[in-house]
Formats: structure tokens, C-alpha cells, sequence
């Protein structure tokens, strides 16, 4: 039989042969494994201090864990940073909201989290609010 008959009619056997292949890695862990964060408010009163936000499930030192991670799911987009800082040039209206600011860090849907909040202007103010549930709400008696 020639070589190249003799190739052809093993290769089915070898096939068989083969040992199985090996089972698919798992996929990494979902972006809820790692959502943590870390807030640090400063010159906000009663809203001062430090607290850790974990989701998935809610828990934490932030006033409302289970409303802050909600918040945050309800505005997570993949195609988008959920914590980009107000984009240089926008028009801002020129309105004081406060002094407080916010230092906020850790890893949201597998994301590195590393941004800074103020009430400096309407465009930070409104910033401010999308997160008031893990900022807090310095209009709010409660902080909520």
C-alpha cells in the first residue's frame, strides 16, 4: 500500500485514537466579582468620611448599600465609562453646589475605578447626583 494510502486510511483511527480534548477553561469571573468600592467624601459635614461599597450581593458601610448598587446597575452601559469625569470644554451652568468632594476608587463591572467628584459647577453637581446614592445627597437631612 502506498505511503499516502496507508496516511489516509489511518487518520480516522487516529482520530479516534486521540485522546479527548481537553474541556474549555471556565470563563473569568463576571464584572460582579470584583465590584468594590472605596469612598472617601471630604468637606461635606455629615456626608465625611470613608466607606466601602461591595455589590453583588449589596453590602457595605455606604448609608444604602442595595440603593447604590442599584443605582449604579441601572447605569452601567458596557459601551461606556460610568465614571468619566465631565468631558474639558462642556458648558456648565455656573452654579455652586457645595464644597463637598469625593474620592472614589476600586473596580466596578471589571473596571478600574480612580475619580474624583465635587459640586463645584451644574455639570459636577449633576454628576454628583447620578451617584448620590454612594456620594450622598448633602440636600438630604439623612444623606440618602
Amino acid at each position: 500500500m502506498p505511503l499516502r494510502r496507508l496516511a489516509l486510511a489511518a487518520a480516522p483511527a487516529l482520530l479516534l485514537a486521540a485522546p479527548a480534548a481537553a474541556a474549555p477553561l471556565p470563563l473569568p469571573p463576571g464584572p460582579e466579582a470584583g465590584d468594590h468600592l472605596t469612598v472617601t467624601v471630604t468637606d461635606g459635614g455629615r456626608l465625611d468620611g470613608r466607606h466601602e461599597l461591595y455589590c453583588h450581593p449589596a453590602r457595605g458601610t455606604v448609608r444604602d448599600p442595595k440603593g447604590a448598587c442599584a443605582q449604579l446597575d441601572e447605569q452601567t452601559r458596557w459601551d461606556r465609562d460610568l465614571f468619566a469625569p465631565v468631558p474639558p470644554g462642556s458648558n456648565c451652568t455656573m452654579l455652586y453646589g457645595g464644597p463637598e468632594r469625593a474620592h472614589v476608587s476600586g473596580t466596578w463591572a471589571g473596571r478600574p475605578v480612580d475619580t474624583v467628584f465635587s459640586r463645584a459647577n451644574g455639570c459636577e453637581i449633576a454628576r454628583w447626583n447620578k451617584f448620590s446614592r454612594l456620594l450622598g445627597d448633602p440636600a438630604r437631612p439623612s444623606g440618602k
